[in-house]
């Protein structure tokens, strides 16, 4: 590799992982907790068959899984404006992100809870809790560390689909690539520079879920 090359390679670091610290990780992490908050909503209204909000839940989830992330983005940053309604783009991200979170994750959140057994909820009503106190002292907590794996594996698939958000001018790390690489013509050495950031991101986030899944492990077994 040429000095040329090597310059450009650390030039370009700081502008991607600055990107990463303001927009990337953010955004991820703001759609990942806007996102469980609807998915334990929508969970819990299709658990309990909630008159009407079951069946709008059940019509969110379906058009949700159904269509491209891609195309939920498209629709609420170029589509909505057509009749009125007007993003910027970084909130536009975020509620696309967190929609599709929302709509995947009460999934998992409604096979955790399901998972636990009946006579966890008899045995809390027998001490005399409502449904609301037996769901948040008893299942709910069981639940979370059945619902930890899966949901550490859709936070990081969110922190790689964030790059998505390119395509409706979030200036997050992918798109820094792309701006950088408009100026450099050198898209090999600076596509995957990107990609081994994300890599790193993604290791990380893996040590961390491993963490924590141990840590639940030994408190599971007490």
């Amino acid at each position: 590799m040429d000095d040329r090359k090597i310059q450009i390679l650390i030039d370009s670091l700081w502008p991607m992982v600055k990107a990463a610290l303001q927009f990337t990780i953010p955004l991820a992490l703001i759609s990942f907790i806007l996102g469980m908050v609807l998915a334990v909503f929508v969970a819990l209204v299709r658990i309990w068959k909630v008159p009407v909000l079951s069946q709008i839940a059940d019509f969110y989830v379906w058009v949700i899984r159904g269509t491209p992330l891609l195309v939920q983005l498209f629709i609420i940053f170029f589509g909505l404006p057509s009749i009125g309604i007007e993003f910027d783009p970084f909130p536009a991200a975020i509620i696309g992100f967190t929609l599709n979170m929302g709509a995947y994750n009460s999934e998992i959140v409604r096979a955790a809870i399901q998972s636990i057994s009946n006579g966890q909820w008899e045995a809390a009503y027998s001490l005399g809790m409502t449904r609301g106190q037996a769901l948040r002292r008893i299942v709910l907590p069981q639940a979370a560390r059945v619902s930890v794996p899966p949901l550490s594996n859709s936070f990081i698939s969110l922190v790689k689909d964030t790059s998505l958000a390119y395509t409706i001018t979030v200036v997050e790390m992918f798109q820094v690539s792309k701006q950088i690489t408009a100026t450099t013509y050198e898209p090999l050495l600076l596509y995957c520079e990107v990609a081994v950031l994300y890599l790193v991101i993604c290791t990380v986030l893996n040590a961390l879920q491993n963490v924590m899944e141990k840590r639940l492990s030994r408190f599971s077994t007490r």
